[in-house]
């Protein structure tokens, strides 16, 4: 059974940083593709960044230069530095895993940056 456990959500000031992490158990996660995406209230859930199985990263154009996507095969781990965040960053943040069209989510981790 694949799990996905997200952290390090929380309150931050406009500016201001957070590095959220995904731990996963339950898959062979370098064969995964992972991403984190995000739900801000009443909008539809968005990618924000992903990594494949080969290492390869895509970062959506709203948060290019400022959010960085990185995974970490030998503790099954994806994590996701964000820096100089916006108020428009305000959102529940979720972790995802993906092989062959099937797709596992974590729980997901609220990130608030007051306008």
């Amino acid at each position: 059974q694949v799990e996905l456990v997200e952290s390090g959500g929380g309150l931050v000031q406009a500016g201001g940083s957070l590095r959220l992490s995904c731990t996963t158990s339950g898959l062979t996660f370098s064969r995964y593709t992972v991403a984190w995406f995000r739900q801000a209230p009443g909008k539809q859930r968005e990618l924000v960044a992903s990594t494949s199985s080969g290492g390869s990263t895509n970062v959506a154009d709203s948060v290019k230069g400022r959010f960085i996507i990185s995974r970490d095969n030998s503790n099954k781990r994806v994590h996701l530095q964000m820096n100089n965040l916006k108020s428009e960053d305000t959102a529940v943040y979720y972790c995802a895993a993906e092989r062959g069209g099937v797709r596992s989510w974590g729980q997901g981790t609220q990130v608030t940056v007051p306008s």
